[in-house]
């Protein structure tokens, strides 16, 4: 991969991305890295971080990418330890598993390999995460709340602080599978100078040169609140569910980006991106099993 510095890239995946068919994702980040290009896979978030290395390992090298390592962390102490500093040395790109996004916070926030991923992003380097490891690359991150109910405004909706790669954004995963619009649009009501990206699982965002595209097969939800007209977090009794008013929704699908600084969004036909990934036009029926 021939870096360019300040054109750093972020690849958001929503989960479950898929590892046996098409791969589309996955098949995305090889092509930016190139075959000869290193790839990192950090297992910070898992608790079985040796089986998770073992499966992207297999995708990655079966996608063609020749360097495929491990950076393993199971202590903060540990993040400062010059040789697994070491294993970020000439990284092309950084792959953070799901889990615990807070295991990933926690144990890397301001330490030696936490600045070795700003500056591999700032030299143009590829910053990703499945899971857990999309929602640490904003600034505010989702950490848990309710996905399948109404938020109420006394919610146990938590947010934290994340790595900072991409702010004025929150993130969302496995986000129409698991019922989160209630808790992204109480997450966007409650700070709406954020813009909320909720993904779904096997789909996500390419995020470079201040817009993104989405790719996967299923869809990505924008939530912008800087519209908003009324919302009562201030004003009802806290077992009331958030009501806000004015808020904006884009659902977008594969191949479609968005201008995150003018906050709109255009539609691209998908066979423009499979044409780019080197994958026939329209995509194969599933077998029966």
């Amino acid at each position: 991969m021939r870096k360019k510095p300040g054109f750093g890239s972020l690849l958001i995946i929503g989960g479950h991305e898929d590892k046996t068919g098409e791969k589309m994702i996955l098949r995305l980040l090889a092509k930016k890295i190139g075959k000869s290009g290193k790839i990192v896979v950090a297992t910070i978030a898992s608790e079985l971080p040796e089986e998770l290395f073992d499966d992207y390992e297999r995708v990655f090298r079966g996608l063609g990418i020749r360097h495929v390592h491990h950076l393993r962390i199971e202590s903060r102490e540990e993040a400062s330890h010059d040789a697994k500093v070491a294993v970020l040395r000439d990284a092309d790109a950084v792959f953070f598993t799901g889990g615990d996004q807070l295991r990933i916070t926690s144990q890397l926030g301001d330490t030696p390999i936490f600045s070795r991923i700003h500056e591999i992003y700032a030299a143009g380097g590829v910053i990703a995460g499945t899971s857990a490891g999309a929602s640490v690359m904003t600034e505010t991150m989702l950490v848990s709340g309710t996905g399948s109910e109404s938020q109420r405004i006394d919610s146990s909706l938590k947010l934290g602080p994340g790595f900072g790669l991409l702010p004025g954004v929150i993130v969302d995963q496995h986000f129409a599978e698991r019922g989160r619009i209630s808790r992204l649009l109480s997450a966007v009501a409650q700070n709406p100078r954020i813009l909320g990206i909720g993904i779904d699982e096997d789909s996500a965002i390419l995020v470079q040169r201040g817009r993104f595209q989405v790719v996967g097969t299923n869809a990505v939800y924008v939530v912008d609140g800087s519209k908003i007209t009324f919302t009562n977090i201030t004003e009802s009794d806290p077992d009331s569910p958030v009501g806000v008013y004015g808020i904006r929704l884009h659902v977008m699908n594969q191949a479609d980006t968005f201008d995150l600084k003018n906050r709109k969004p255009r539609y691209h036909p998908e066979k423009v991106l499979r044409e780019q990934l080197g994958l026939p036009e329209e995509r194969e029926p599933e077998k029966e099993s």
